[in-house]
């Protein structure tokens, strides 16, 4: 079974992460159509960013959940696939 990992821009310019088992092609009309609930139907239309996939279910659930966390700099370094940037962009606490 795969579940996919995906990245949406909303409408206002924000992000959206989650996951599904679905074709993502689906999923993102769903979210398109306002069929889901929650965060992204008071944001659309929303464009796909970023997805990617695992036969792991814990794996997805682990990464979304990190992504979430990301500042928006690394979200955005990640979709412009600047990998070498993200450590520098992980957030430090300042001393």
């Amino acid at each position: 079974m795969e579940i996919v990992v995906y990245m949406l821009r909303c409408a206002d310019g924000s992000y959206y992460v989650g996951n599904t088992r679905k074709l993502i092609e689906h999923r993102v009309a769903e979210h398109n159509s306002g069929l889901i609930d929650g965060y992204t139907r008071s944001r659309l239309p929303v464009e796909l960013v970023y997805a990617e996939a695992t036969n792991i279910l814990m794996v997805a659930f682990e990464r979304e959940r990190q992504l979430k966390g990301w500042s928006r700099a690394k979200k955005e370094a990640l979709i412009a696939g600047q990998v070498g940037n993200l450590a520098e962009l992980a957030s430090r606490k300042k001393r």
